[in-house]
């Protein structure tokens, strides 16, 4: 089992300056490696059939409209299922002095994201972006297993690697975005989202 994680927005709580209303964070699961790795060879192709750079990252925030539908057709053909956390920053609704530290903030919403999976993960390599302070991330891993592991074996490791040169983790950036595309009614979410409503699970939106 194969588990990638990616966010979209950020943690700052300065909304009337410029951080995003939402801090969205999704998990793609693939219960067959071997599917997996299908998909992954295939946004290969996808990359040589679009005439891009060997190490071109698909990134859904920056690429064209039409380069996000071939990536999305590509990776619809697929099985894999995602869960994803929505946390509404207003300062209405969400409060705590957790909540001030980028740190603290990602953990929890981390564990969030984890746990509403919990019950189908067993054994799962998780892989998170390797991108950022890597003291932080190591710090990260070691919450995450004292967090979801304390019982039994659900994640059996957690790896980082650089977004760049994971299809997967591109997968989940493109999740990620999507959902929060859908949050704030942004434009073509609707077009985007039909392409990965059949593949989710839960979507979370916290705190109500």
């Amino acid at each position: 089992m194969l588990v990638f994680i990616d966010e979209s927005g950020d943690t700052g709580r300065k909304l009337n300056k410029g951080s995003s209303k939402f801090f969205v964070i999704s998990m793609v699961v693939f219960d067959d490696n071997k599917v997996a790795e299908l998909c992954d060879r295939e946004i290969d192709k996808l990359r040589r059939n679009l005439k891009l750079k060997l190490k071109y990252e698909f990134h859904f925030s920056d690429n064209s409209d039409r380069v996000k539908l071939k990536f999305l057709e590509v990776i619809n053909k697929y099985q894999f299922m995602y869960f994803s956390v929505v946390i509404d920053k207003d300062p209405k609704k969400l409060w705590g002095p957790g909540f001030s530290e980028k740190e603290s903030f990602y953990k929890y919403a981390c564990s969030m994201v984890i746990t509403n999976a919990v019950q189908y993960l067993n054994n799962a390599i998780v892989v998170l972006d390797k991108s950022g302070n890597p003291v932080f991330r190591n710090r990260l891993a070691k919450y995450l297993n004292q967090k979801i592991n304390f019982n039994k074996k659900i994640l059996k490791k957690i790896k980082q690697q650089n977004s760049r040169s994971n299809n997967l983790l591109q997968l989940a950036d493109y999740i990620t975005g999507i959902v929060n595309r859908k949050q704030t009614k942004g434009k073509h979410w609707q077009l985007y989202y039909k392409y990965i409503r059949a593949k989710e699970f839960s979507i979370q939106i916290w705190p109500k």
